[in-house]
């Protein structure tokens, strides 16, 4: 594992507008902390913090250099990186100092190689974690950890616990859980009767006589719906007029 290596200054934490002024010289803040150490505010330069992060993965572990003798020389990853949320610029970083002969715990991030089996079938290779935890020497981190998947076939799956890591690193979980896996090609399925609609049956928006045009008309001298209730109701009202005309 490369080192690299990055600048930094002591910095003051007040008055507010520090931070702000800071930013605007174009240096970010950031804070060293590390087991047995105080946590100490320093600046560094933007654009050479830029230049670290893009190469962090070759360059797991920073090597400080300072006018300050109590931070020159120490040895630290970047833990984490606070960015902008539009324009993803960087606003604070923290650096985690590391003692080069004492094993850590870090994530490595996962590499796929070779074509799938189970792909040349139709299946579609899934990822399910693009990263692991491991543990060794600050100093012998994996730039990636490689993993063959030529060998999968549909529906097979690769857990952590068969994962190989080169070196003295050593793979780090509390379930086997799986990292990829080969899932079944998929098919349209074909439309049912019901979403094609039954045959002869009116679109949607057409008008009712288009419906009933074929429907055969009812017999002479039969009533239509509604005019033998009409009819009854007029009887009535005829028989109620029988006695007035007789008075």
């Amino acid at each position: 594992m490369e080192t690299g290596e990055l600048n930094c200054e002591k910095r003051a934490v007040k008055p507010r507008g520090t931070i702000t002024a800071l930013r605007r010289q174009g240096r970010v803040p950031a804070v060293i902390y590390g087991p047995g150490s105080v946590p100490t505010p320093v600046s560094v330069s933007g654009s050479e913090l830029r230049d670290r992060l893009s190469a962090a993965s070759h360059t797991r572990i920073v090597r400080l250099k300072s006018g300050a003798s109590d931070l020159d020389g120490r040895h630290v990853i970047f833990k984490e990186v606070q960015r902008a949320p539009v324009s993803g610029a960087v606003l604070h970083a923290d650096l985690y100092e590391v003692d080069l002969k004492r094993a850590i715990q870090v994530e490595v991030p996962l590499r796929f190689t070779g074509r799938a089996r189970g792909v040349a079938d139709g299946g579609i290779l899934q990822p399910l974690v693009r990263a692991m935890t491991v543990e060794c020497l600050p100093l012998e981190i994996p730039e990636a950890i490689e993993i063959d998947v030529s060998g999968l076939g549909v529906h097979d799956v690769i857990h952590v616990s068969e994962v190989k890591v080169s070196g003295n690193a050593k793979p780090i979980f509390d379930s086997d859980y799986a990292v990829v896996s080969v899932l079944p090609p998929t098919v349209a399925e074909a439309p049912t009767p019901q979403a094609a609609g039954v045959e002869g049956a009116p679109e949607e928006g057409a008008p009712a006589e288009a419906a009933t045009a074929g429907a055969p008309a009812p017999a002479e001298g039969t009533p239509k719906e509604g005019a033998a209730p009409a009819a009854a109701a007029a009887g009535g009202a005829a028989k109620k007029a029988e006695p007035a005309a007789k008075k």
